[in-house]
């Protein structure tokens, strides 16, 4: 189905199970725990053994010799397969940093072998009994040291956040320096990790040439396509099979070492064998959200309207790699007719950075989204008003295209009245509650829309019921309840009438889950595939389809009212279709938006910080079901929370590792650190995105959260923080006085 026309009334609209808060259909499987995760699919292929992955002990250099006399004459050992034992292999698609084969060293922690036994503390133990004798080289692995030689780089996150090196509107330089008040300040996040709860693991088996993967990851085609094009075999030999995801967050959107040992391993072996990667190698081999430093400027007249604004931004990665496209958002969010967005990259010799939740937009927020209070301060402007005054309704930098949809100022409006902002002090430091100096922050939030062609079957059986097929994957996010949702809408059927069978590569190719675009594109999908099968049904029960009504399991025309299930009664009528999207999204720029609100406590005499309020106000399209979407979005308001306040891996500038490699020292929100969230979600289909008009919503959560974190520990403290994490070191000498 070609979508290149805004959509219409069609039987979506109903919103008989669509735009419910639907329980998670899988949720009865999580909870009793048969929902089967990677590692744990022992019923898949027989006689597994276990695989244990050793990684690099150095950052860079090469490997002269591996001894593996010792480890191959270890208890209970298979096969070992080491990286001298392979040559180089082809990097997988979007993949910067070689997973497996050959002597050279990229980064600390590279996979160097693979050692297989008949049970997982065998195959741990015969590991360490690997002699690896490695010639070291410098490396570069400080970025605030490497900045100075970064150069000017163009880059695209994959997920709708991109910039050249310097992209200009007007003239920026002019206008800032005519500008009555000026900021120009610069900001630093630091390096983060995924810290997902399932690690990346695969149980890998061979049937001749043939290859099956189950595997844990993102997006099924694009991976599929990987692993024939590392391992040089014909894509048609690979299959894929993920129907359940504990979490990725971007980490697991492309191909990574388990899958890729678990393929050599079985082969060397001539029996399945499983890998899991510890928490270790998944913070160091696989990939990070890289560091930022970022520099925003800001010009206004005196009444708070922007004139110059300006956002540039330096990250590092290994050779190839992509830059943290940081200064997207500030293109699209805010007027201003003087423009100025530009990238640096420095190389580093550190693991692999690639996706992160929100890539671009989420550390991009925490410094803009700051810079835009602090500048409101300047002019004495409430916040809020500050960012109304300078809302736009068109690209700004390209007037001639509009926003398809933009309710930025309702977000704000709506959660300054919910949040009780007209209570907050705009004076810092007034507000005490005890031992408690109490603030409130704002930010907006920004995320772009995205649109990708997204395939599904559909099949109605015999006995009714209707299945839908397809490889989207379910991440944690409800997939499974959103197009179940949409095949019952369609097909006028309950909710337990459908079937749906995710995650497998042999169904038909979806968007995948990342960058808040699976939702959207995948249950578009699924309502063209469901188009095609109430055409089928019409014309087997002999009705016009332009007439057909289906509710409550009966297709109704004029005076005649056939049971669906009659239509399969011959034998299970089959339909399959993609959503295939035009250009509407180049006419009318489509991108959803958020106000985030804030309130923190501050310890006085500690400096601690505790979030004690949320709120989100997000305008993001159609809500599919409010109940996962909520989930979705409080989810992206905790990961914000870490962001703003714990969150960094440390970087040893010796050795070229993260050091808090484990969830003991890598600190990441818990339940006591999350107080009540509240979320609202505008009433706002969008014609111009799909025949859903939904949009994506998930990621929206953590845009801006951080900067709303660090406005109100400024509101309750006085004290300005610049560099990511706030923690209480960056405090507790200026605290005010406690008396």
């Amino acid at each position: 189905m070609k979508f290149d026309t805004p959509a219409t009334q069609n039987p979506i609209d109903q919103l008989k199970v669509i735009g419910q808060s639907v329980n998670r259909i899988d949720g009865k499987f999580k909870t009793t725990g048969t929902a089967a995760y990677a590692y744990e699919r022992h019923d898949v292929a027989p006689n597994q053994a276990y695989g244990y992955v050793l990684g690099a002990s150095i950052a860079k250099g090469r490997i002269r010799a591996i001894d593996d006399t010792s480890a191959r004459a270890a208890p209970g050992v298979v096969t070992i397969v080491t990286t001298l034992d392979t040559p180089p292999l082809a990097l997988g698609q979007m993949n910067y940093a070689n997973l497996f084969g050959g002597a050279e060293i990229a980064h600390y922690h590279q996979a160097v072998a693979v050692v297989v036994a008949e049970t997982f503390e065998q195959a741990r133990a015969a590991a360490f009994l690997l002699t690896v004798d490695y010639e070291t080289e410098a490396g570069r692995f400080d970025l605030a040291a490497e900045a100075g030689s970064a150069e000017p780089v163009g880059g695209d996150s994959g997920e709708g956040s991109d910039s050249g090196p310097g992209d200009r509107v007007g003239d920026f330089e002019g206008a800032f320096a005519a500008a009555p008040v000026t900021l120009d300040h610069t900001y630093t996040t630091p390096d983060e990790s995924h810290a997902m709860m399932e690690p990346h693991a695969t149980i890998a088996a061979w049937q001749g040439e043939k290859l099956t993967l189950w595997t844990s990851n993102q997006m099924i085609a694009w991976s599929k396509g990987s692993v024939a094009k590392i391992l040089g075999i014909p894509k048609e030999n690979v299959r894929v099979d993920s129907p359940y995801i504990g979490g990725g967050f971007g980490g697991k959107l492309f191909v990574r070492a388990d899958a890729v040992l678990a393929a050599l391993a079985a082969k060397a072996a001539r029996r399945p064998v499983k890998v899991a990667l510890t928490r270790p190698l998944i913070v160091n081999n696989t990939t990070h959200r890289p560091a930022t430093i970022q520099r925003v400027r800001l010009g206004a007249t005196r009444d708070g309207i922007i004139t110059a604004i300006a956002h540039e931004s330096i990250s590092g990665n290994l050779k190839d790699g992509p830059p943290e496209t940081a200064v997207d958002q500030t293109k699209l969010l805010y007027a201003g007719a003087h423009r100025l967005t530009g990238m640096k990259l420095a190389r580093l010799d550190l693991p692999e950075g690639n996706a992160m939740r929100a890539p671009g937009e989420a550390p991009g927020l925490m410094a803009l989204e700051v810079a835009m209070d602090e500048m409101a301060e300047k002019l004495g402007l409430d916040p809020v008003e500050f960012r109304i005054r300078n809302d736009t309704q068109v690209d700004p930098g390209n007037p001639e295209r509009p926003f398809s949809q933009r309710d930025l100022v309702g977000c704000l409006t709506l959660g300054a009245t919910t949040f009780g902002w007209d209570k907050r002090n705009p004076k810092p430091g007034q507000v005490r509650d005890g031992h408690w100096l109490v603030g409130l922050g704002v930010a907006s939030g920004f995320r772009n829309n995205l649109l990708a062609k997204s395939g599904a079957r559909v099949r109605l059986e015999v006995d009714g019921r209707v299945t839908v097929e397809t490889d989207m994957t379910d991440i944690g996010t409800g997939s499974y309840t959103i197009i179940a949702q949409t095949a019952a809408e369609m097909m006028g059927v309950a909710l337990d009438g459908i079937v749906v069978r995710l995650g497998d590569s042999d169904h038909p190719a979806s968007a995948g889950s990342g960058g808040q675009w699976g939702a959207n594109n995948a249950t578009a999908g699924v309502y063209a595939a469901c188009v095609k099968l109430r055409e089928a049904v019409a014309q087997r029960l002999g009705i016009n389809s332009a007439d057909a009504v289906f509710a409550d399991g009966v297709v109704r025309s004029g005076n005649r009212a056939v049971p669906l299930c009659e239509a399969a009664a011959s034998g299970e009528l089959v339909a399959e279709d993609a959503i295939e999207y035009g250009d509407l999204s180049k006419k009318q720029q489509q991108s959803t938006f958020a106000g985030h609100f804030v309130e923190v406590g501050v310890d006085i005499h500690t400096a601690e910080i505790r979030v004690r309020r949320m709120l989100a106000v997000c305008a993001a399209g159609r809500i599919l079901n409010p109940k996962s979407a909520r989930s979705q979005v409080i989810g992206g308001m905790v990961m914000g929370v870490g962001a703003a306040l714990m969150e960094e891996l440390a970087v040893d500038t010796r050795r070229g590792f993260f050091v808090n490699h484990d969830l003991a020292g890598y600190e990441v929100p818990v339940h006591a650190d999350i107080p009540h969230q509240k979320v609202i979600f505008l009433d706002e289909p969008d014609p111009q995105s799909s025949p859903m008009k939904a949009k994506g919503v998930g990621e929206l959560g953590v845009c801006g959260v951080g900067a709303a974190v660090a406005n109100a520990v400024y509101n309750a403290t006085g004290l300005r923080v610049r560099d990511y994490p706030l923690t209480l070191d960056k405090l507790l000498d200026r605290m005010p006085d406690a008396a």
